[in-house]
Parts: C-alpha cells; sequence; structure tokens
C-alpha cells in the first residue's frame, strides 16, 4: 500500500489512535515514518506483527502527516477497514 491510497481511505493518525485501531482488528495497513523514534513506535511495530497486519516504513514524519491532511508530522498511521 502506498501513501497515495491511504490518502483515499478512511484512516487514523498518531501512534495511541493507529494502536487503538491494531488493538480493535480495524487496521489494515499501517505507516510508520522512517524518521520517528524507535522507542514511539517499537510497542505499534511489534503489535503488528503480532496481530498480522501489514506494516510499511515509510516516509518521513512530515510527508505522513501531509498525507493524512494534517499540518504537523505524524509518527504513524493506518488506513481502516472499509465498513462493509
Amino acid at each position: 500500500m502506498t501513501l497515495e491510497i491511504l490518502k483515499a481511505l478512511p484512516h487514523v493518525t498518531g501512534v495511541k489512535q493507529v494502536t487503538k485501531a491494531v488493538s480493535k482488528g480495524k487496521a489494515t495497513c499501517v505507516f510508520v515514518a522512517c524518521d520517528a523514534d524507535d522507542y514511539v513506535t517499537r510497542p505499534l511495530k511489534d503489535l503488528c506483527g503480532e496481530a498480522g497486519v501489514e506494516l510499511v516504513e515509510t516516509a518521513t514524519m512530515a510527508e505522513l502527516g501531509k498525507a493524512c491532511s494534517i499540518e504537523v508530522g505524524s509518527a504513524a498511521a493506518a488506513a481502516l477497514a472499509e465498513k462493509s
């Protein structure tokens, strides 16, 4: 999955919100910024591995924030499963 696709899908932004989405089984793909501190993102990365959620280490925090249409950087974002 790419950042372009993330823009078009329902998503959440920020490590806390992404962690909640993964825990609840709502996240289909998680994006983690390549320049985010590992101590912030490591628990989320581990959770994705345990939950079997696709993890993409991608762009910078600024680029990830821009892809999520926010004015600040973001360490993580997740594409959500579309409601059926």
